[in-house]
């Protein structure tokens, strides 16, 4: 069963060397075991060897499992592979191995990189100003012999926080106070349990209401644990890390950490449950501050994980070190010391925009406490790739009316509204992807992605690094096989860019990789080579609203073990947004289901709303259409009645858009066809209104007074809406929960607001 599965994972099948082959060696030493009892002779060996053959025979002597198959397809192509065989092969045969080299792997850090983390060595001239929202402290000089106190007293520290005995099993005072980061990654699920969570449907049992959100509630499935995360004076911290956050808190003013919205939210992540929050007020709506607190949390949740994982590879290693000419080979192998995935990133933060990503990376330099951020190499560089672009003056006559033209340009972006103007402020490049990778000393920018504790994305670049991998063979994406934490913040604007990107990438984490990257087999986690790990991944998804594809995605994408959180909401509408006195007419259609949702709503749109006006002589028509698909189909059935209209939609030429918004003002066109996702990016200001018709509610609640606003100045303003009970999720948080939940039920279907 296992060796199918990994097979169709596509591992390379190459020929495995006969000294790898676990099954020959195992009957090798059956032989000579019974050849030494037998043996008057050998009888003195044998009982001095009983001691370690005993502990050789309790570890080694079982039946090859998925592990042992995959060692068999990658050990042939790997020198550490083999080293590690080798040793493993003389310790089974009584032979001494003190003099070889012990096995490291990519997660594990060298010699060289630790006199790195001490001395600042390898930081070029980049690293050294950049305003950010902490302050970076410049490397000092430390001796070996520091380094050599510092090394014994990281690894005693993780021993004593972790709570772990000689063995590497954790100790009885330990057990009632262990992580929940050891709990639920050291935890190994069945192939029972699995299959039952491929199969069955979670339930929210449980709610806790939201700590400063009086209209929301969290729900979650299997038991409710926030009631118990008082018993912790550091929530799950380090205590490193928990010591800098307090300190940034109240030096930010903060007077209570316990009841404040960072602490619960990071009770919430601590979990490890998948979670959607679908109200985060973002910081281009006036929502700085609480935008800034859930990204603190979900960073220092990040480097809490970070450094977790690196402290508890660190230990292993040193104990590794110790016991690696004992001959003591259970200790090499034991469950303790499976400590990695197939390759070392394990956070993924996916983001929109290059502008929110450098405010993120900014904020995590400045969480990162102060002895681990003695340098941080190319924060020069990376302040002006993310940053705002300045323009190049130029005495060219070309580039003088260029100028001239981005003048205006950005005159023109202060007429938008505020909210356009502080997303779209910073830098919108959507393609960009860092790597990032924590030392004891430092913190290193664009790293090597195998080499990165976290990388920090937007899906459109990785989509391309995707599609460039299966173009050539010799390119890969192995470095997304083994991510535990995964976040998606502001999801509400990548769902304006294109969500099925996102999807595929999502479905791309948590495969077995093609190729080994020199990872040590030998410490890899069994439920990684079982193949389960996308069981294990915690996915935080961060959006403004609720949206029928984010909520596919979170119940169909997010398949963590230990259960679901999200948040449920009551909203109050912004129909007291909209300045003025306009009828507003909502119509319902019937649906069957959400898959016939859009034939239902162009039948009715065909049948009931385009008779009345295809034969109007008054023009000024404008249909509003929140999806480019809607459009398509509205489009090609107004060509087919040969209809008078023109297009502002998602791939309209600039020239045409200009064009189509004269000819509508003038009235050489009766109607208008205007997309979300165009108002979006561009926040048009559409003159001549005179009758608005809302094909499909806008996803985002403030588009609507927005729009309906723009009947300033119409003679005779009439506004009517579409709707079915599909769109519920959009209906309530334009009207608000208690209309739209009467809206929806009431047998009549027609209702007016004014």
């Amino acid at each position: 069963m296992g060796k199918q599965f990994v097979k169709k994972r596509g591992l390379t099948n190459s020929k495995m060397s006969s000294k790898f082959d676990r099954n020959k060696r195992l009957r090798k030493i059956q032989e000579e075991n019974g050849a030494h009892s037998s043996s008057p002779s050998s009888s003195e060996e044998a009982s001095g060897e009983e001691s370690s053959g005993d502990a050789v025979e309790e570890i080694i002597y079982k039946e090859p499992s998925v592990y042992d198959n995959l060692l068999m397809k990658l050990g042939s192509s790997s020198e550490s592979v083999a080293d590690a065989f080798k040793i493993r092969q003389r310790q089974e045969e009584g032979r001494s191995d003190s003099e070889e080299e012990g096995v490291g792997g990519p997660e594990s850090l060298s010699e060289s990189e630790q006199e790195d983390d001490i001395s600042g060595e390898g930081t070029d001239s980049e690293s050294r100003n950049c305003t950010t929202e902490g302050t970076l402290q410049q490397p000092g000089s430390i001796g070996i012999r520091e380094q050599n106190e510092d090394a014994d007293s990281v690894a005693s520290d993780t021993d004593e926080e972790h709570g772990l005995g000689l063995n590497g099993q954790p100790s009885s005072e330990a057990s009632a106070h262990a992580s929940s980061f050891h709990e639920h990654f050291g935890y190994n699920l069945s192939k029972e349990e699995v299959d039952d969570l491929s199969k069955k449907k979670l339930k929210y049992e449980w709610e806790v209401p939201a700590v400063d959100m009086s209209n929301c509630k969290w729900v979650g499935t299997g038991e409710c644990f926030l009631k118990d995360d008082n018993l912790y004076s550091d929530y799950g911290l380090k205590p490193k890390l928990y010591k800098h956050w307090l300190d940034i808190y109240n030096k930010s003013g903060g007077n209570d950490f316990h009841s404040s919205k960072q602490r619960s939210f990071f009770s919430l992540c601590n979990s490890y449950r998948d979670i959607l929050h679908s109200n985060k007020k973002p910081f281009y709506l006036k929502g700085q501050e609480e935008d800034s607190n859930i990204m603190e949390t979900y960073l220092m949740h990040s480097l809490n994980h970070i450094f977790r994982t690196r402290d508890l590879v660190t230990k292993n290693d040193t104990k590794v070190a110790k016991n690696k000419v004992s001959a003591k080979e259970g200790i090499l192998i034991g469950d303790a010391f499976l400590d990695r995935g197939f390759t070392r990133p394990k956070v993924l933060i996916l983001l929109p925009l290059k502008s929110i990503a450098l405010n993120v990376v900014k904020r995590l330099i400045r969480l990162t406490p102060d002895a681990h951020k003695v340098n941080v190499e190319h924060i020069d560089r990376f302040c002006d790739e993310f940053g705002t672009k300045k323009e190049e003056e130029d005495k060219d006559d070309d580039d003088a009316s260029q100028n001239i033209r981005g003048t205006r340009k950005s005159n023109s972006q202060k007429s938008k509204p505020s909210d356009y103007q502080i997303l779209f402020g910073g830098n919108n490049d959507d393609n960009f992807s860092i790597g990032i990778k924590f030392t004891r000393k430092s913190i290193k920018l664009y790293n090597d992605f195998y080499t990165s504790d976290m990388i920090v994305a937007s899906p459109i670049n990785l989509h391309q690094k995707m599609t460039k991998a299966e173009e050539n063979k010799e390119q890969d994406v192995d470095y997304l096989s083994s991510i535990e934490v995964l976040i998606i913040d502001h999801a509400d604007i990548i769902l304006m860019q294109n969500w099925s990107w996102l999807i595929e990438v999502v479905e791309q984490l948590n495969r077995i990789p093609s190729k080994q990257h020199g990872t040590d087999v030998m410490r890899i986690r069994q439920w990684y080579l079982d193949g389960y790990s996308r069981f294990y991944r915690q996915t935080v998804l961060l959006s403004y609203h609720p949206n029928p594809e984010i909520n596919a995605f979170f119940n169909h994408h997010c398949a963590n073990y230990q259960g679901k959180v999200k948040l449920a909401c009551e909203y109050k509408g912004v129909l007291p947004k909209v300045l003025l006195n306009v009828r507003q007419i909502y119509e319902r259609f019937n649906a069957d289901s959400i898959a016939k949702a859009d034939d239902a709503r162009l039948e009715y749109f065909t049948k009931k709303v385009f008779p009345k006006i295809k034969d109007s002589i008054q023009g000024g028509i404008m249909l509003f259409l929140s999806s480019y698909f809607e459009f398509v189909r509205l489009r090609n059935f107004l060509k087919s009645q040969n209809a008078s209209f023109c297009l502002l939609g998602d791939y309209t030429e600039p020239s045409d858009i200009s064009r189509a918004r004269v000819w509508f003002f003038e009235g050489k066109r009766k109607m208008i066809l205007y997309t979300e996702r165009s108002h979006f990016y561009h926040r048009y200001k559409i003159r001549g209104i005179q009758n608005l018709i809302i094909y499909s509610l806008p996803e985002r609640k403030e588009f609507y007074p927005e729009i309906v606003n723009m009947l300033e100045g119409s003679h005779n303003m009439t506004c009517t809406v579409l709707f079915s009970r599909f769109d519920m999720l959009r209906l309530e948080r334009i009207v608000g929960s208690a209309h739209a939940k009467k809206m929806v039920k009431s047998e009549k279907g027609v209702f007016v607001f004014c």
